[in-house]
């Protein structure tokens, strides 16, 4: 690559609110985003083709990033074109129970697209990543991973892997000129806490006494990715109006 080449961003699960805004602000701070969704392929096509019209550069793709051969051979493809130097983790998913009722199978789905999405998706881009000698790995997590919600036994524990897996890899690589953190929103407006909080609620449990906007997290996520943050890694950093 040249110095006239963007770095290539890879957003998974792009086709969401928090997803969107962040490859919108990638894609505005000149970044290639490659905007990523599971099966909505219909509504990461629309943000690229959003994201051209405004004058800035993006893709779309689709795989499931719990199913690791599908994920490397897409990973493999998109390699093609050049290295990938800002990864955000950005895929998640919830399936809230009380503890005594969660079924095996809301633990494991809930795991497999965090921590299982984190490695498939991480680990073929690395090292192509470390040939060029910068690069940003940006895990979404949760203020569930920090301190806990009821309820929500299984989506902590695999966003408290990922925090965990955040401080690991970025001392693996922080001698590459790679950082790795994580953001941790708290309640945001987004699709995934719609109708899980009413606004009592929010004044009673957010000192800012308001929800956080997906732009907010953006914001912060393209710091991280900038070459300002450069000195920053291996920590996970709260977006949450002051919540503990």
């Amino acid at each position: 690559m040249n110095d006239k080449t963007p770095k290539r961003a890879l957003v998974t699960g792009a086709s969401g609110g928090l997803g969107s805004a962040i490859a919108l602000r990638l894609a505005r701070d000149g970044l290639h985003v490659i905007v990523h969704a599971n099966s909505r392929l219909e509504a990461a096509t629309a943000l690229a083709a959003e994201i051209a019209a405004a004058g800035g550069s993006a893709e779309a793709v689709a795989f499931d990033v719990t199913d690791r051969a599908a994920t490397h051979a897409a990973c493999a493809k998109l390699l093609e074109a050049g290295p990938i130097q800002v990864i955000v983790n950005n895929a998640g998913t919830h399936d809230d129970a009380a503890f005594p009722a969660l079924r095996q199978a809301q633990w494991h789905d809930v795991m497999a697209v965090s921590v299982d999405g984190f490695f498939n998706v991480t680990q073929p881009l690395t090292m192509p990543m470390i040939r060029t000698r910068w690069g940003r790995v940006i895990n979404i997590s949760s203020v569930a991973a920090l301190t806990g919600n009821r309820g929500q036994v299984n989506y902590a524990a695999a966003k408290g892997a990922l925090n965990s897996a955040t401080k690991a890899l970025s001392l693996e690589l922080a001698s590459r000129g790679i950082t790795v953190n994580a953001v941790a929103p708290g309640i945001i407006e987004s699709g995934m806490a719609e109708g899980s909080f009413d606004k009592a609620m929010i004044e009673r449990i957010v000192p800012a006494k308001r929800t956080g906007r997906a732009d907010e997290v953006a914001a912060l996520v393209a710091f991280l990715a900038s070459d300002d943050a450069g000195y920053i890694s291996g920590q996970v950093i709260s977006i949450n109006g002051g919540m503990a």
